[in-house]
């Protein structure tokens, strides 16, 4: 107990075993390398949790080969960014938060109130050292000169599973930009666990023979033994797995379902917070569950928008088709078809949460086409149908296809009468 009273502060800047889990790109002559650490490699190496502080530590290293100069645009990485000296503040050492953390048991410690000043003093020596660190290991400069290497952390909020960004660097009358999506150890994803790997030769497809194979696709999900008709099939996305998760970069990866997610659920759900990487219960089509499901929460775990997708071995000009499942919960209501006795009560128009899906990336530029195609056949709100949970639902009966760019693009519409 007397031991959490003294500072003790032992970073290992020279650990960097993360960078091999680093990824490189390259475009002409400038070279970037992204890696982000575990949260353990970063508390070891920095010698404070940055997650406890809402943090997270990302390496980049920029070499400029060429004969101009370049800017780093720190906002377009995260425009919530921290500087060294702000990420170090947050991460000081504090006697009052120490004493905090022992709660009701903190009166035990008033016998050493007068050792208080030295462990103050061991504090403020502690943070002193902690600042020269963050500021040596930051990130050193926005401008990279021409034959240049530049290498650092940057400090930005914290995103656990994957992290995205999009490096953007510019020069005279250039501007490059070098999307990343790296994962980071510690959460359990869903589509980890899985092998995404459909039944089936691949399937070579043009645009006709995608609208004629998409039209004979079951129109909606089911239980696992495929008695009992679920929500439906509402998208279509055309692009392979890296691609997904880069274009869906504000769209958050789902948690496999154990019992430490399980009652991290429960938590959220009891105090109506927020769990960005919450497991989704699992959907069927053609006997196999979600391959991957992602999800947009809002503060509370009660509402967010949850996607489902299905890997097919169809393949359209190269690309993977993925069919897929979206709709929008907006609160919890009883059931007596689940084995908690509770479910998300789903927007009974579904089509809003398609359409948000596709104009989510729209408004990203990622939409090289797109189009529209008949799925589960329309149901007026009169005469809505209902989901495996008993959840009322109506729809125009439409599907919407989107094949993802690989760059920001103007999006063409398929020509499908």
């Amino acid at each position: 107990m007397f031991r959490r009273l003294t500072t003790s502060y032992e970073p290992y800047p020279e650990e960097r075993a993360f960078l091999e889990r680093a990824h490189t790109r390259r475009e002409g002559e400038v070279e970037i390398t992204v890696a982000v650490p575990s949260d353990r490699e970063a508390e070891r190496m920095l010698g404070v949790r940055l997650s406890s502080q809402g943090l997270q530590a990302v390496w980049l290293e920029v070499v400029n080969s060429g004969r101009e100069r370049l800017w780093l645009d720190r906002v377009q990485i995260d425009r919530n960014y921290y500087t060294p000296l702000e990420a170090a503040q947050l991460s000081h050492f504090s006697m009052g938060k120490r004493l905090v953390s022992f709660g009701l048991l903190g009166w035990l410690f008033l016998p050493l109130l007068p050792l208080l000043p030295l462990r103050l003093l061991g504090a403020r020596s502690a943070n002193h050292r902690m600042d020269n660190l963050f500021r040596t290991v930051g990130f050193p400069t926005s401008v990279i000169s021409a034959g240049e290497k530049a290498r650092g952390f940057l400090f930005t909020p914290l995103d656990e599973g994957v992290k995205r960004l999009r490096v953007r660097l510019l020069g005279r009358g250039q501007s490059l930009e070098f999307p990343f999506s790296v994962e980071v150890p510690g959460l359990a994803l869903s589509y980890r666990q899985l092998k995404i790997e459909p039944a089936g030769e691949t399937q070579e497809v043009d645009e006709a023979g995608l609208r004629t194979w998409l039209e004979r696709q079951p129109r909606a999900t089911s239980n696992e033994q495929g008695t009992l008709e679920g929500d439906p099939l509402n998208l279509v996305i055309v692009g392979d797995l890296a691609r997904i998760q880069e274009c869906f970069g504000a769209w958050d990866e789902t948690e496999s379902l154990t019992l430490g997610t399980a009652w991290k659920t429960t938590k959220a759900f009891l105090l109506e917070s927020r769990y960005r990487y919450s497991p989704v219960s699992p959907l069927y089509v053609a006997g196999r569950r979600q391959d991957l499901a992602l999800q947009r929460a809002r503060l509370s775990l009660n509402q967010r928008l949850h996607l489902r997708l299905w890997a097919t071995n169809v393949r359209f000009e190269g690309a993977p088709v993925w069919i897929g499942q979206v709709s929008r919960d907006i609160g919890v209501r009883f059931t007596p078809r689940t084995w908690n006795l509770t479910t998300h009560l789903i927007d009974s128009d579904v089509d809003e949460a398609r359409n948000y899906v596709l104009n989510d990336l729209l408004v990203a530029e990622r939409v090289a086409r797109m189009g529209l195609v008949p799925g589960v056949g329309a149901a007026a709100a009169t005469a809505p149908r209902r989901n495996l949970t008993g959840d009322a639902y109506f729809t125009d009966g439409l599907r919407a296809v989107a094949v993802l760019s690989r760059t920001p693009t103007a999006p063409s519409v398929l020509s499908w009468a």
